[in-house]
């Protein structure tokens, strides 16, 4: 069956099966399928009861394909437009917070693997930094090369 004549169900489980997917990002993904006012919403329940839409796989997900290049606060803001429930989205930060350091040191040693020479290099590798989620402390500690 092409996926124009699939029915709403159907169409979750072709999404769900290619990724996890948060239930408001399924709601906007068909909302334009719904020929029926609270059909996807059954739909959704329904998926749901059966487990195959869970938001703590979602995050566990996202936090594992996303961890080893992104810091914390990138990673939130990504939890976040996923629509997931705040507090999911605060301990899955908090045990990325444990690890912060070593992470930006490995991405920054990718990038670049050699200290900063002038203001100029140590600026723009902090930028590379900041813009992948590190905050201001973990980006000064990895181009300090500070020890823990």
């Amino acid at each position: 069956m092409p996926f124009g004549q699939l029915s709403l169900k159907g169409r979750a489980l072709k999404l769900l099966a290619a990724r996890e997917h948060s239930r408001r990002e399924l709601e906007r993904k068909l909302a334009q399928h719904e020929t029926e006012p609270g059909q996807l919403k059954t739909a959704l329940d329904e998926l749901q009861a059966r487990g195959f839409l869970d938001e703590q796989r979602v995050v566990d997900s996202l936090v594992h394909r996303r961890a080893g290049r992104l810091g914390a606060g990138r990673i939130k803001q990504e939890l976040q437009a996923k629509g997931l429930d705040a507090e999911r989205v605060a301990l899955a930060v908090a045990s990325l917070k444990a690890t912060e350091v070593e992470r930006a040191r490995e991405v920054w040693r990718k990038k670049f693997g050699v200290p900063p020479v002038d203001a100029a290099q140590r600026a723009r590798q902090a930028r590379f930094l900041a813009a992948r989620g590190f905050g201001g402390e973990v980006i000064r500690r990895v181009l300090r090369m500070e020890e823990d």
